[in-house]
């Protein structure tokens, strides 16, 4: 099997907003926040009755003005389920930026969707998000990213859900999500192997804005891209502690400029102000440059 991973575009990922399919007023409102990407959802947040009108909402969000600037992901009920060929109907008929699997558990979770969405001659750019919700996903987790290194794979991103994990595995919901840190550095370890995103879970209580401060403080830490959210109060928050800093910024043009000069020409390895600088800071910076740059092109 060949481990060359597919090249991946590098995206904003910093809020991602859940918005429940059956909302219509709260479909709307998506065109005037400043989030990264919106999960339309017809998994946790649609009753089994609602199922069918909430996909009827999102046929009608979509003969509408686009949503600009962000990507659209669709989450799905479990394709097992009673309600997931008609949930992966309606991705193929609206063609979102991605399909978001609930508690995906194993690689063939993946692969299954990837196959189905093949055979329907879906898009090369409809990409596949997993949840990573339950304890055989946690355990799963590098066999699950290792489907993204395949050639021809859609699987692109993590979205970690602490709500069913707790449920499953008994952890308090403390703050400082002290026996979670090892299985959420156990997802990113997994996305970092294998090329991948990983989005922190969300916060529940959307009123406490210094419980979310310190929750995405520590999910920019542990090296996630961006965090899940469940309202637009959290949309700032999230998008200043994922976002480029002007430190991190400032520093990643000085090593652009460095490799740049023609001496480094021929350079692995260059000094900056007594600081041994390596080539793969490069593309790191270079990353984050771009990052910059979209967030400023969207702010225009």
């Amino acid at each position: 099997m060949s481990r060359s991973a597919p090249p991946r575009s590098i995206r904003l990922r910093r809020s991602v907003l859940s918005v429940p399919a059956i909302n219509r007023r709260a479909l709307e409102k998506t065109h005037a926040l400043d989030c990264d990407a919106v999960i339309f959802d017809l998994e946790d947040s649609v009753a089994p009755e609602k199922k069918a009108e909430a996909r009827e909402n999102l046929k009608a969000f979509w003969s509408g003005p686009p949503l600009e600037g962000r990507e659209r992901i669709i989450r799905i009920n479990a394709p097992s389920s009673e309600f997931g060929n008609a949930d992966l109907d309606l991705v193929l008929a609206l063609e979102p930026d991605a399909v978001l699997l609930p508690k995906v558990g194993e690689p063939q979770d993946v692969t299954d969707v990837m196959d189905r969405l093949s055979d329907a001659d879906a898009a090369e750019e409809l990409r596949i998000w997993a949840m990573i919700e339950t304890p055989r996903g946690i355990l799963n987790a590098a066999a699950i990213a290792e489907a993204g290194r395949t050639p021809g794979s859609r699987l692109d991103c993590f979205v970690v859900g602490l709500n069913d994990l707790r449920k499953d595995t008994g952890v308090l919901p403390e703050p400082g999500r002290t026996y979670l840190v090892p299985w959420l550095m156990q997802v990113i370890m997994a996305v970092r192997a294998y090329g991948l995103d990983a989005i922190d879970s969300v916060y529940n209580d959307f009123k406490d804005m210094a419980g979310l401060n310190a929750e995405c403080g520590q999910g920019r830490a542990m090296g996630f891209d961006g965090k899940m959210l469940i309202h637009p109060g959290q949309i700032e928050t999230a998008n200043r502690h994922f976002g480029p800093d002007e430190h991190a910024l400032a520093e990643a043009q000085a090593i652009i400029a460095a490799f740049a000069d023609p001496a480094a020409a021929n350079l692995n390895v260059v000094n900056m102000d007594g600081r041994m600088v390596e080539r793969l800071h490069l593309v790191q910076a270079e990353g984050l440059v771009h990052k910059a740059r979209l967030i400023a092109e969207r702010q225009i």
